[in-house]
């Protein structure tokens, strides 16, 4: 491995597990308030402070709306912000009907963030219809964001392979009708968490198809260790 000083060290394996960043909502004001009333991800130790406020909610899958079946137990209004024309195609039917059940719960569809506004602490949003243009401003307390995430897997580019979001595939997801992975050198398929680059395992939300949770995150950087010690006993 070669660092960014220059350095470089060698290893038998390597383990990857440098998870992912979340997308920056990337709207005006967003950054300065990011902590102070807007959030990345669910934020949960929030609820309390959102009692009787009015709370949005950026996302249309079910992480989305998993929080605003949440946060509704708290706020005054939870209000979900869809890009696109419905729930149908990116979030689950039952939760779908949950949400259509909870009355201080309102789905705005073609909807998106345009500016957050506040001093201290987030005050207001301005949001902008994506069929007309029409920008609307709103006070608001707390806004979470749930536009997904980004591996940080940019420097392996060339190295492993990656699917075309930037995860790692690892074990079965290599193998395509028999075939193993482009250059693969060893006479067996690659273990459940190891790359297309054998003594190379992945663990964690770095890694393709992951549940993306911190239990199963610690549980796959047990089984990574395990495997690595398995791999060396193969030398």
């Amino acid at each position: 491995m070669r660092f960014d000083d220059g350095s470089t060290i060698a290893a038998h394996a390597v383990v990857l597990a440098t998870g992912v960043s979340y997308r920056s909502l990337g709207v005006p004001g967003a950054d300065a308030l990011t902590g102070k009333g807007v959030y990345y991800g669910s934020a949960m130790t929030e609820a309390a402070a959102c009692a009787g406020t009015e709370v949005f909610i950026v996302g249309g899958a079910n992480s989305a709306g998993q929080a605003a079946v949440f946060f509704a137990r708290y706020a005054s209004s939870v209000h979900l912000l869809v890009r696109g024309p419905a729930l149908e195609a990116s979030m689950s039917h039952y939760l779908i009907e949950q949400l259509a059940a909870i009355e201080n719960v309102h789905v705005h569809t073609c909807t998106t963030v345009a500016e957050a506004h506040g001093e201290d602490h987030l005050e207001q949003v301005t949001l902008q219809d994506a069929r007309t243009g029409e920008r609307t401003t709103y006070d608001a307390g707390h806004l979470f964001v749930f536009i997904g995430g980004e591996p940080r897997t940019h420097w392996l580019d060339g190295v492993v392979v990656r699917d075309r979001r930037g995860f790692i595939p690892t074990g079965p997801g290599l193998v395509d009708d028999g075939r193993r992975p482009p250059g693969w050198a060893l006479d067996r398929d690659p273990w459940y968490l190891e790359s297309s680059v054998p003594g190379v395992f992945v663990a964690g939300d770095v890694r393709a198809e992951s549940v993306k949770r911190v239990a199963s995150a610690v549980g796959e950087g047990a089984m990574a260790v395990t495997l690595v010690h398995r791999y060396l006993g193969e030398r």
